[in-house]
């Protein structure tokens, strides 16, 4: 059975709903609703708790098929991306978890209905049909460089899925966003958290998230240095730009917040440009600081010390 995490859970799901992620679409969703699959946080179970439906599951399930067939459910991404890798996670499905998926990615531009995606001949196979194990979370790395915008899960012949995980690389149209103000460190925008030295407790992918956060969970948060170093994230930007204002926000960190912070950039050319010297940060605040630099960065290094944690890193400027 699968055991250990691969590298490429590390990147931010592409399909979570935080992230703007919708299921747009299921041929069943009898005993769970098909909208559950993209959920924040591992699917949760409480025994013998029974709505009108039989046991209530933390998931998508479909019902038992009499007849030849497969079931299946479409996620409409909310950063459409390349994919590395999906999970099909069926925790607390055991005696009703499908025996086999498989997962197809389609890009479509503009806003196609649900029943215009589903009928869409255009699907690429990511994953062919697989065994996967009941209350399990079953890895499967994908080998595409292609950019997609919806995915499709198919599983055989029916049964139950707690969460589906699309692990990837934001890839937006930049057709769409050359010479407008925007936040380069954005996911949404293409932005990736590409190394961190610590994430104890919480993945540093969250800083570049949308909005705000509303948990210290929802943030980056590392664990009590016992020496003289500090924590870094390492992150790149959406593309070559000029940054002119970064927002450093601790919301929600009161007694874990860093003492301060600086902002490193580094250029296409390797040269590494100061953009925020270290400079004192607050608890649960919202900071904002001009950049005087002028320098064209695709890669930012922010350092914090000695430790703690951070709720969101925007970085507004523009692709030149």
């Amino acid at each position: 059975m699968p055991t250990a995490e691969p590298d490429f859970t590390w990147l931010p799901d592409l399909a979570l709903r935080s992230l703007g992620g919708s299921v747009i679409w299921a041929n069943d969703e009898t005993f769970a609703e098909k909208e559950n699959l993209i959920t924040p946080g591992p699917a949760v179970f409480q025994p013998a708790t029974f709505g009108h439906k039989g046991q209530v599951y933390d998931g998508w399930e479909t019902r038992r098929r009499r007849e030849p067939g497969c079931d299946r459910a479409i996620v409409r991404l909310g950063v459409p991306g390349v994919i590395r890798g999906v999970v099909v996670d069926t925790s607390w499905f055991k005696g009703n978890f499908p025996p086999e998926v498989s997962v197809e990615a389609l890009e479509l531009d503009g806003y196609p209905t649900a029943e215009e995606v589903a009928a869409h001949p255009g699907w690429t196979t990511l994953v062919e049909p697989a065994k996967v194990y009941g209350d399990t979370r079953n890895p499967f790395p994908v080998d595409s460089e292609n950019r997609w915008t919806h995915v499709r899960l198919t599983i055989y012949p029916d049964g139950g899925v707690a969460r589906l995980r699309v692990h990837g690389e934001g890839r937006p149209d930049l057709r769409q966003l050359a010479g407008m103000p925007l936040d380069l460190a954005a996911v949404e925008n293409g932005g990736l958290v590409l190394d961190c030295s610590n994430r104890f407790y919480s993945a540093p992918q969250n800083i570049i998230f949308p909005g705000l956060a509303q948990v210290m969970g929802d943030g980056w948060e590392t664990a009590r240095r016992r020496d003289d170093g500090n924590d870094w994230v390492l992150l790149r930007l959406a593309g070559p730009g000029r940054i002119r204002l970064a927002e450093l926000d601790t919301s929600c960190f009161i007694g874990n917040s860093p003492g301060s912070a600086s902002l490193t950039g580094l250029c296409p050319d390797g040269r590494e440009v100061p953009l925020l010297p270290r400079t004192r940060l607050l608890p649960d605040t919202r900071h904002r600081f001009g950049v005087q630099s002028t320098d064209v960065v695709d890669r930012v290094r922010l350092d914090i010390y000695p430790d703690g944690g951070l709720a969101r890193l925007r970085l507004y400027g523009e692709l030149p």
